[in-house]
């Protein structure tokens, strides 16, 4: 904002220069040497005053901005100079001088607010750049590792060996469990990795809990969830049996005698073999149930080949359009993109989605329109999966914590190791089986191969 003194002054300044150089040709005409030197040098003065003038503003912007570089808000321009349009730039400087001090006390007290969050949080949280540099590492990581100060990610060997190749090995978005044992206890690890860009420089945060003591958790509400089932599916078979043998048992002995052959009648034995049968039949399915759960215990290693997605799809598809009839739901599969391949056992897999596809088409089953689609694709972090969505009732929260646990079954028919014997063969491929259900809309099942 240049005022009119501003500009007289660069006139006036303009005009004298010009007086001076006709003064200083007027003199070399004429001769007058000294005159003339004395012009030059008085020229000289007025140009580098001009000079001088004219950067004055630029000067103090220069100033200006090598102070906020320097984080120095000390430095003040004089606001009682004559010219006004020099006034109102050292104002307005002056001001958003204090303006950018606030923002800058603001954002030192938010950083000291969030650093003191990270020293306090409950999980491990480090930061480390390309070159295995370690930016920041909370306490509670420290205490998690037993190490401190921690620096570079090689320090980690002094820890576990392993756990430094995991760090090294480490990819965006990659997760990982590690089991770190010391002198005193055993620590199960949760790590989970995020790509970060700061000032141009990529950097790793790694994400570090101790989750011992979710798994045991995990582990007592598992196994209090098979007992129950085994209970269950136990004492139906027992209860019968034991009713059984006792009334037989009343047969062939009367008040603590046993009961002599003559006076057995025809009915007694006849009922006698009937019982006999109604156990052996009930110890039969006793049996096949103990054969369902060591079948869960003994599925082999995967055989794994590199496998076609469209292909193990259409095979898919194939088996289940043989069971479907004129009117009855529809079943399709789609791959993308078409040249998508899985490393897997096929056999497993295969029987894995033929179990899926079963229960999805019947859920269906009684549904107009019902409709049962399997999906292959990669997900935003580039894993493999597979889906079987239909749209039947869908799957209740109540039962939906227990769907996975073995021999639990919302079926008449069935053992109801289906989906434990899905996902113990997931885990065997390093994978899971997920499930989303919002009942009356859609129901998916998820196979993510890692």
């Amino acid at each position: 904002m240049a005022s009119r003194n501003f500009y007289i002054q660069l006139i006036l300044r303009v005009i004298f220069m010009t007086l001076t150089a006709l003064g200083l040709a007027f003199s070399v005409v004429e001769g007058w040497y000294f005159t003339s030197g004395f012009c030059l040098l008085l020229l000289l003065a007025q140009v580098y005053g001009l000079i001088t003038f004219i950067n004055s503003t630029n000067r103090k912007i220069a100033y200006f901005f090598d102070a906020i570089k320097n984080e120095d808000f000390t430095l003040r321009f004089p606001e009682g100079v004559t010219i006004k349009s020099f006034k109102e730039l050292n104002q307005s400087l002056n001001r958003v001088n204090g303006l950018i001090q606030e923002v800058h006390l603001q954002l030192q007290i938010r950083e000291q607010y969030y650093q003191e969050i990270l020293k306090q949080a409950s999980i491990g949280i480090m930061t480390y750049n390309e070159k295995g540099h370690i930016l920041f590492a909370n306490p509670t990581l420290e205490k998690l590792l037993d190490y401190t100060p921690l620096n570079h990610i090689k320090q980690l060997m002094q820890v576990d060996e392993n756990l430094y190749h995991v760090f090294k090995n480490f990819k965006p978005f990659e997760r990982k469990l590690f089991q770190l044992a010391n002198e005193r206890e055993q620590t199960q690890l949760a790590l989970k990795s995020t790509p970060l860009t700061l000032d141009g420089q990529s950097l790793l945060l790694v994400v570090v809990q101790d989750i011992h003591k979710e798994l045991d958790e995990k582990e007592t509400e598992s196994w209090v969830r098979l007992i129950r089932v085994l209970t269950h599916e136990i004492m139906n078979t027992i209860t019968p049996i034991a009713s059984i043998s006792d009334s037989i048992i009343k047969y062939y002995r009367n008040n603590g005698k046993i009961t002599p052959l003559e006076e057995l009648e025809e009915s007694q034995i006849r009922n006698t073999l009937k019982g006999l049968e109604v156990i052996k039949e009930q110890g039969g399915d006793l049996m096949d149930f103990v054969q369902s759960y060591r079948s869960l215990l003994h599925v082999p290693d995967p055989n794994k080949s590199i496998v076609k997605g469209k292909d193990l799809l259409e095979k898919i598809e194939v088996l289940m359009s043989a069971r479907l009839h004129e009117g009855t739901p529809e079943f399709k599969v789609q791959c993308h993109p078409e040249t998508l391949e899985f490393f897997i056992d096929e056999k497993q897999i295969s029987q894995v989605l033929i179990n899926l596809a079963k229960n999805a088409l019947q859920s269906v089953g009684d549904i107009e329109e019902g409709r049962v689609i399997m999906v292959a694709g990669t997900d935003t972090n580039g894993n493999k999966y597979i889906d079987v969505m239909d749209n039947g009732p869908g799957i209740t929260p109540e039962v939906m914590d227990e769907i996975f646990v073995p021999f639990f079954t919302t079926k008449s028919e069935g053992t109801g190791i289906g989906l434990s014997l899905s996902k113990r063969v997931m885990q065997l491929h390093g994978g899971t089986i997920q499930v989303r259900s919002v009942p009356n809309q859609d129901t998916v099942f998820r196979l993510t191969f890692a």
